[in-house]
């Protein structure tokens, strides 16, 4: 597996999950309209690089290995975009510029592979 992962970075661009933690909901219309600029001036900056623009995250549910369901999943994700890179670094360095990271929120980067 490693192998065919290696070779797959050699031979094209890889898309990367990246996931949104924590961040605020807008207070107000302004407020709201100055989020959707930021996030609007990021997606731009990068260009071809969106593959897709994602979504934010309502309500969850967590479901168990013994099949047991709960409202609201613990990890406090609250959305995601798909990104074309060509490598983790420069996913990660993407990523830095995200505009959740300015209201106290995180990214996670994850690469995604062709197994099917």
């Amino acid at each position: 597996m490693a192998d065919y992962i290696e070779r797959r970075r050699v031979e094209a661009v890889v898309k990367y999950v990246l996931v949104y933690k924590g961040g605020s909901v807008p207070e107000s219309e302004e407020e709201g309209q100055k989020v959707m600029a930021a996030w609007g001036a990021w997606f731009g900056s990068m260009g071809a690089a969106v593959s897709d623009g994602g979504n934010p995250f309502g309500p969850s549910k967590l479901v168990g290995s013994d099949g047991t369901v709960t409202d609201g999943a613990p990890s406090g994700l609250t959305g995601y975009s798909i990104l074309d890179a060509s490598s983790l670094a420069e996913a990660t360095a993407l990523a830095k510029g995200c505009p959740v990271l300015a209201v106290g929120g995180s990214v996670e980067v994850y690469e995604t592979f062709d197994v099917m």
